[in-house]
């Protein structure tokens, strides 16, 4: 891992939001009853976000001492960026997510769970948004805590939620559950990838609880075929 997320928890709370996320009544409605789709490739996807509209006033380091080349892109209905992936491993101590195995560890997520547990890496499919500064602030696009994603990686899609605030200045980190989904070393040690990561935010898009990754997976899926038809 580059460096500690910004998980303290009076940083994430001024910075973006309440840590209990508020109830979406859509989200939460459609979500486990929401009617199959079909599902949406990489490729389609990556298709769509080929051509960039910069959204953010400047650009982000992927690491420490990396040069600042990686603009955040909008549209209409979502926003995303094309990054590395650093491995978050903070919140609940678990086998792969503990002191030991990461020595960035923090057992504080800037978001947590229904029961105010702090999320699980290990478990759940999340990923880490930067700080809001004055390269860009993610709630000006809608983007919170809950908020639903679609992570691409080579010929993989992984539907995750914004779980965790990073540094303000850097960008290019998920979870290891996301990482271990999409084929990406997942040890927070030595595992993530340089380069070749898309992350797509969908813009006021929410699921509540924010651990219900089914619901997220069910929401994430019709957003991205809306986005496909620019709907």
């Amino acid at each position: 891992m580059r460096v500690q997320s910004l998980t303290l928890a009076a940083a994430s709370a001024a910075l973006l939001a309440p840590t209990t996320v508020p109830t979406t009544p859509t989200a939460t409605q459609e979500g486990p009853r929401a009617r199959p789709e079909l599902d949406v490739s990489a490729a389609e996807l990556l298709t769509k976000v080929r051509d960039c509209v910069s959204v953010s006033q400047g650009r982000y380091r992927s690491d420490s001492g990396a040069p600042a080349t990686i603009p955040v892109c909008g549209t209409r209905d979502a926003v995303f960026w094309k990054a590395d992936m650093d491995i978050d491993c903070d919140g609940q101590t678990t086998r792969r997510c503990n002191r030991r195995t990461d020595p960035f560890f923090s057992a504080a997520t800037a978001y947590q769970q229904s029961d105010g547990r702090h999320l699980s890496a290990e478990r759940l499919p999340y990923i880490v948004v930067p700080a809001p500064s004055d390269i860009w602030n993610p709630r000006d696009h809608g983007i919170r805590g809950g908020s639903i994603a679609a992570v691409v990686y080579r010929d993989r899609v992984q539907y995750a939620v914004v779980g965790d605030v990073g540094p303000h200045d850097m960008i290019g980190e998920a979870s290891y559950a996301t990482a271990k989904a999409l084929g990406v070393p997942p040890d927070p040690r030595a595992g993530g990838t340089a380069s070749g990561v898309t992350y797509i935010v969908f813009k006021d898009a929410r699921v509540t609880p924010i651990e219900n990754h089914a619901a997220t997976v069910a929401i994430g899926k019709r957003l991205a075929r809306n986005f496909l038809r620019g709907e």
